[in-house]
Parts: structure tokens; C-alpha cells; sequence
């Protein structure tokens, strides 16, 4: 937040066009005010001296010590083969004991030319035991010279051994210690900084001024100083960031829009008469929250999540057809053609012959559901684009090819975007600005945002949450099988799956990857699964560590080689499908699916499918969201600690979306006491998918709440975290809706107004414009 000119100074004039470089390519930090705003993240404690004959193992100590002796060794290693290798061993001494130092390989230049024997000095590092002895290995050091006696030395001890020291995100090209000196330099700027929070709000909380919260976080004196300074800064986070939200809810309202109501005897109710059963009162609650919105005269900006099979689709359909009713055309636009494909036919089905609208037997009221692919034929497509252009087509569905130019609608009155964290900002608002006035949007996730992710990535939608499953839904089993650990474990599965099928049932079983084929260009496999081009769909797992698949491995779905699980490559779908159709599955019908099969290929898949004609379907996470085949009821997840909490979440909500109980079987090999097992092992202890995101949000931290991470910047949270504080942000939000509502331009307050311009940069501002 660089509130004044002192704090815009270009780095380049304060420390040099060299370091400053570095630290915009690589850190991002191009002023000094981005420099004081760049903290800690931790501090490392030199602790109180200890005396040598003191020494505890295994403990971080700080002592003071003169140099005895210091000797360097030449040796031959692996890395210095013809004997240039070196070690200096450095003795030290402070009248109770002795103790060793070791520095290694270009470690020991420096100290070989300040450590000689006489000087006296500070030493901290962690102690250890080598050939029986007390060491410290590479330890930190800081000359002690005085020019007139013991005084100067024994204040300079005191200064140094007490001291917090900061160490800082820092990179290969500047280490954390010179980010620290460059901050040094700076730091007097700091004293110029104009707080932007209110004064009222300051001192009615107790916090100290931005000047003094950034001379603490950078040079604190006690633990205290630290908590004081990120409480502080904290908040400044939290509240800028909150009076952006609502500042851009604010302006929401004051956007003309044509209110959509549904006539009372239209399109809507004819197809309320027509469900086969009751809406829950979740879906009853969030649809009414959804019909208030769009009978306003400014647009609708509305978060709907809901838990997979909770029925969000259906709430979507509803609201899409009191638009049609009031004469305007709703779009839904969904990631993959496969999804895509999968809602038309759901809506197209729940609709019967209200969705035959100009054809022989189409109901009074119908209107057309038309699709719009990238993969359409051009024939197929010309007729579509005619549709949506005469308004012809009231319910339009379809991928990215939605937002093309050549795209027009006659009324676009509802944009709806299926599973938002999949498309960019540009493509969501060039779908919007295809409506006369702006469209009424309706934002859809399966993936259960915590409250206070909602009120900060989200905080400028209004929420509505579906928690409640349909009647006749059964919850879903799931159980962790450790492959290595119990290698009939995973054969008892496949005798689980062939139960299911015998029962009538179907099955899924996902892997993290397609195939060799896709890793070895050189590879041209017979098998019919499709082009090789790139995949567009397929998003993968969210890995755990970086992969290099060995193509020439294959590992067996019954038991993978025994070497390091996180070593071998991920298990593929062509490889499983095959050996699974030749072994424990053999007999049964099992089909492959993925991203980078023709689009014509995955549809006829998914049909046979959905048609029960296939028994089990090993697929990428391709099914992740949307796919709804209510017979299958078991899925086995291969290789499931290679995905993330959230991603696990979705695909098991695959199953057990009809009558019959579902079953999750999440495979893996890593040991029981790896922090992978513990995250499956929460997967598989809750279906609370809240509770989950908290889980997955802990280990994957939040990101850029502003939507840089879809550009690679860095955060613009520095020190708040959503999860942990909560309270803060929860309270930010209602102290930044007060203040907007008393003052939207913040006349009043300037310097909250130049903290706001320093965080929504251009592209920031673009992404709060575009919603």
C-alpha cells in the first residue's frame, strides 16, 4: 500500500539498478513501498548465550567463543574426485569447554580467511555430535571487534544474541540476509507512510499505526512487536480489500438490468407440474433467493454452491425457464464439451416436450434448448448460431465456443457459468457483455467454499448454499485401500466392483493419467482412443510433488512394482483398462474415457454408458463434474493420493446419485504415517464437503483472492489468512460495508482511497469490473 511518493521511489534509485532488478524478476518488488510490504516469513531466534560446557543436543544455541585453532583438509568426495574437496574444522573456546565448527565445500572461504585463531566472535547454529564430538555444522557468525576494551564487545554480544532475526521469501539470485539489508535501507521511508484505515476504526481496535506495524515486522525487538505488527497489517489486508468488495456490490446496484419474472401459467410452472417429485427445502429457499434477485432492475451477482448431488442443476434449469418466461434467453456455459454435452441432455430429458418448442408435438409453452460446442459440425452449428441469433432457442448450453464474436443473442437475460473456477475472467465477461443490458449472472460451483474464502474471493456475489441431498439418496462409503501395505486389500475391490455390476450396477475407476502415448511422442498405439492431440479437458490431479513418468514402466492395477509410489509415474487409464479387462474384470464391459478422444468418441462413450450398456468406465478426472449416470455406484480411484481434498470430493460425488448406496474406494501406496494417507484418510472420514475445502485450503493456501494467480503475480495477501482469520475478515466486512454505504467515493478518506489505487492495480481493477 504505497501511500506517498517516498514510498512509489523506484527501487533501481535506492539500491541500485542490479539488486533491483533482481527483485522485480524475481520477487515482483518494483518500489520501496512493494519492498516494506514484502515481510518476513519467520523469524529465526539466536536464543540466549549458552556457556560450551552447557551445550544441549539437538538445540539451536547461540554462544560467544575465541577462535583456538582452525585447520583446512583437503579430500576427495564423489563431487571433488581428484581430492579438491575441502572441510575447515574450527576450535573454539570459551574458558568452560570447547567445541567444533565445520564449514564444507564454498562454505569455507570466508570463514578460512576471518575464523583465525585469537579472534573472538558470536556462533549460532544446532548442535550435533560427529565422531563422539560436539559440533556445529556451517554455523552463523558475526565478528565481535571493539576499539576500546570489553564495553563496546559485551554491548554488541547483547545486541546480537537477542536479537529476532527476520528471514524473508527470497530466491536463488538474493538470499533472505541481503533482502534484509536491502530493506535496512529503506526502512526510514517507512515513517511516511499515511495509515488508510480510518482513525475511529484504529484506535477503537487497539491497533498501532502503519508506520509502526512495518518497523516492527521488519526489525522486532521481542515476540510481542511481531504479534502487535501482524494483527496490524492483517487488517489492512482484510479492510482494503473489503471496501473493494463492496465498493464493486455498491456499484451492482446502480447497473440497469430488465427484470426477469416468470408468468404464472408459463414455462415454469408447466414444468414445476411435470417433476416426478418434490423440490427439497433447500432448493425451494435458494430458488425464491434467486426468482427476488432477478425481478430486480439491476443485475443479479449470485454464488450458488452446493454439495455434489445436492441438485443445483435443477435450481439453475428453474431459474433459466422464468427467463424464457419473461421473453429473455438464459445461457449455461460449462468447461468441457463432455459437460456440456451431459447438461443438454439432463435438461433436455427434464423438460420433454417443453424443450420441443417449433417442432410437431411441442408443448404451448416450449421453447428450443440449443447447443453450441467448438467440435459441432458446420451445419449443425450454422442452424444453432440462427437460433440464438432470431431467439428461437431460449436455453442455450455450451462451452467456450459461446463466446465468440460471431455469437449473438436476441435477449440474453441470465448468464449461468457451471464449476466458475475453470474459466478465466475475459471469457465470463465476454459472454456478459453480449446482452443488451447486462445479463443477471448465476455462478455455480460443486466445490464447497468456506465462509470466509466466499466473503473474500467471492465478496462480491450474494451466496446461496444447497447442503441438503434429495430424498432416496443414500450417503456414500468410502474407504482408504492401502495397496502396498495390504495387497489383498485392493483384489478385494475388484470383487466389490464385479458385486456392484452383478447387482445391475456400474462402476468408474480413475487414473491420473491418459497413457505412454502421451508421454512418448515416438509411441503409435493401435488402440481406438482417439486423436493425440492436446487435451483440452482433462485439468489431471492436482499432484502432490513434480512426476516424470517413465513410459516404459506399466504398473498393474493389482499390485504396482515396489518401488517408491511417489517415484514411479502415474497409473494410466489405457494401461488399467486393458490389464483390468484381461484379469480381475475380465467378462465384464469396460470402456475408456478421456480429454483427448474426439468429441463425437467421448459423447457415444458417455451414452453407453448412461445407457447401462457398459459395466465399468476408467476414465480421467474428465467425469469430475457434471457427469450424472444414477446406476453407477462404485468408484475405485487410482492412485488417489496423487489428488487434491477438493478433487477427491468431486469425484466421488459421481456415485450414489440414484437409489442404491455408493462406494469410494480410494487406492494408494504411500505409507500409513505420510501426510498423503492422513489427507485420504480425511476424504474418507467426512462427506462434509465444507469441512474438507478447510482441509485443502490449509495445505494449498489461499492464493491470490483478487484472481492473479490465473497470471501468475504474486498474492496480494501477504499476511492474512483466510482460514485461520477468520474473525478479522468476518468483522472487516462489516466495518468496509459501513463505511461504503456512508461515503461509496470515500471523499472523506483520502488515504483509504490511495491504498485502495495501490491494491487494484489494472489488472486487479479489471478482474473486480469483470466479476
Amino acid at each position: 500500500m504505497d501511500l506517498v511518493p517516498a514510498l512509489r521511489e523506484p527501487l533501481k534509485k535506492v539500491l541500485g539498478p542490479a539488486t533491483a532488478k533482481v527483485m522485480a524478476e524475481h520477487l515482483g518488488l518494483h518500489t520501496v513501498g512493494d519492498l516494506l510490504h514484502h515481510y518476513p516469513r519467520r523469524y529465526e531466534e539466536r536464543g540466549q548465550l549458552t556457556h560450551l560446557a552447557d551445550l544441549p543436543m539437538d538445540e539451536h544455541v547461540t554462544v560467544v567463543a575465541q577462535v583456538a585453532d582452525a585447520r583446512l583438509h583437503s579430500f576427495a568426495s564423489s563431487k571433488a574426485p581428484r581430492g579438491k574437496g575441502q572441510r575447515l574444522e574450527v576450535t573454539i573456546t570459551d574458558g568452560s569447554g570447547r567445541l567444533q565448527l565445520v564449514f564444507f565445500g564454498n562454505g569455507v572461504h570466508k570463514p578460512h580467511k576471518e575464523l583465525l585463531p585469537g579472534t573472538r566472535a558470536m556462533f549460532a547454529g544446532k548442535v550435533s555430535v560427529f565422531n563422539r564430538r560436539l559440533q556445529l555444522a556451517h554455523p552463523a557468525y558475526e565478528l565481535l571487534r571493539s576499539s576500546d576494551g570489553e564495553g563496546d564487545a559485551a554491548e554488541s554480544v547483547e545486541s546480537w544474541a537477542g536479537t529476532l532475526i527476520p528471514l524473508y521469501p527470497a530466491t536463488a539470485k538474493l538470499e533472505s540476509w541481503k533482502i534484509g539489508k536491502a530493506i535496512q535501507t529503506v526502512l526510514p521511508s517507512a515513517q511516511e507512510a499515511v495509515d488508510p484505515l480510518p482513525d475511529s476504526l484504529r484506535e477503537g481496535r487497539g491497533l498501532v499505526s502503519l508506520p509502526e506495524a512495518l518497523l516492527k515486522i521488519h526489525r522486532p525487538h521481542t515476540k510481542a512487536d511481531v504479534e502487535d505488527a501482524r494483527a496490524r497489517l492483517k487488517w489492512d489486508e482484510a479492510f482494503v480489500l473489503q471496501v473493494a468488495l463492496a465498493r464493486r456490490r455498491h456499484a451492482e446496484t446502480q447497473l440497469p438490468a430488465v427484470p426477469r419474472r416468470a408468468r404464472p401459467d408459463g414455462l415454469l410452472t408447466a414444468f414445476d407440474d411435470r417433476l416426478p417429485f418434490t423440490l427439497t427445502d433447500g432448493q425451494q429457499k435458494v430458488s425464491r433467493e434467486i426468482f427476488d434477485d432477478l425481478a430486480t432492475d439491476h443485475p443479479m451477482h449470485r454464488l450458488l454452491q452446493g454439495e455434489v448431488g445436492s441438485g443445483k442443476t435443477l435450481v439453475a434449469l428453474r431459474a433459466m425457464l422464468a427467463v424464457v418466461d419473461s421473453g429473455g434467453q438464459a445461457v449455461m456455459l460449462a468447461p468441457t464439451e463432455v459437460l456440456a454435452q451431459q447438461h443438454h441432455r439432463s435438461v433436455v430429458e427434464m423438460m420433454g416436450e417443453l424443450a420441443e418448442g417449433g417442432m410437431l408435438g411441442g408443448a404451448e409453452h416450449a421453447t428450443k434448448v440449443a447447443l453450441l460446442t467448438g467440435s459441432m459440425g458446420a451445419a449443425a452449428r450454422r442452424h444453432a448460431l440462427l437460433d440464438l441469433a432470431t431467439g428461437e432457442a431460449g436455453i442455450v448450453i455450451g462451452t467456450h465456443a459461446l463466446i465468440e464474436d460471431k455469437v449473438q443473442f436476441h435477449d440474453l437475460g441470465l448468464v449461468v457459468v457451471d464449476e466458475q473456477h475453470r474459466f478465466g475472467v475475459e471469457q465470463r465477461d465476454a459472454l456478459r457483455g453480449k446482452g443488451k443490458q447486462p445479463p443477471h449472472l448465476l455462478v455455480m460451483t460443486a466445490t464447497p467454499i468456506p465462509r470466509t474464502v466466499a466473503m473474500t474471493v467471492f465478496g462480491d456475489l450474494e451466496t446461496s448454499v444447497l447442503d441438503q441431498l434429495p430424498a432416496g439418496r443414500f450417503p456414500i462409503a468410502s474407504h482408504v485401500v492401502p495397496a502396498a501395505d495390504k495387497p489383498h486389500f485392493l483384489s478385494r475391490a475388484w470383487e466389490r466392483v464385479r458385486e456392484e455390476v452383478s447387482g445391475g450396477h456400474q462402476a468408474y475407476v480413475v487414473c491420473p493419467r491418459i497413457g505412454d502415448e502421451e508421454d512418448d511422442p515416438k509411441k503409435t498405439s493401435p488402440k481406438k482412443t482417439g486423436s493425440k492431440k492436446a487435451d483440452p479437458e482433462d485439468t489431471g490431479p492436482e499432484m502432490t510433488g513434480p512426476e516424470k513418468p517413465d513410459p516404459r514402466k506399466k504398473p498393474a492395477p493389482g499390485r504396482p512394482p515396489a518401488d517408491d509410489a511417489e517415484k514411479r509415474p502415474p497409473l494410466a487409464v489405457l494401461d488399467v483398462a486393458e490389464q483390468l479387462a484381461g484379469g480381475p474384470l475380465r467378462g465384464l464391459g469396460v470402456e475408456v474415457l478421456h480429454g483427448r478422444m474426439q468429441p463425437d468418441d467421448k459423447d457415444a462413450v458417455m451414452r453407453r454408458f448412461a445407457a447401462g450398456e457398459t459395466d465399468v468406465l476408467v476414465a480421467t478426472t474428465v467425469i469430475e463434474v457434471g457427469v450424472n449416470v444414477p446406476n453407477a455406484t462404485a468408484m475405485v480411484i487410482m492412485d488417489a493420493d496423487r489428488f487434491g481434498v477438493s478433487q477427491l470430493h468431486q469425484l466421488r460425488g459421481r456415485v450414489g446419485r440414484g437409489s442404491a448406496p455408493g462406494l469410494c474406494l480410494l487406492v494408494t501406496e504411500m505409507p500409513e504415517a505420510s501426510a498423503a494417507r492422513q489427507r485420504l484418510n480425511a476424504v474418507a472420514g467426512t462427506l462434509d464437503g465444507f469441512e474438507l475445502s478447510r482441509i485443502d485450503l490449509e495445505q494449498r493456501r489461499e492464493g491470490d483472492v483478487l484472481g492473479q494467480a490465473q497470471s501468475g503475480a504474486r498474492t496480494s495477501l501477504r499476511v492474512l489468512a483466510v482460514i485461520e482469520d477468520e474473525e478479522i475478515i468476518a468483522e472487516a466486512r462489516q466495518e468496509a460495508a459501513a463505511v461504503v454505504a456512508a461515503d461509496p467515493e470515500l471523499t472523506g478518506l483520502p488515504a483509504l482511497r490511495t491504498a485502495l489505487d495501490a491494491l487494484l492495480d489494472d489488472e486487479r481493477e479489471q478482474y473486480l469490473e469483470k466479476g
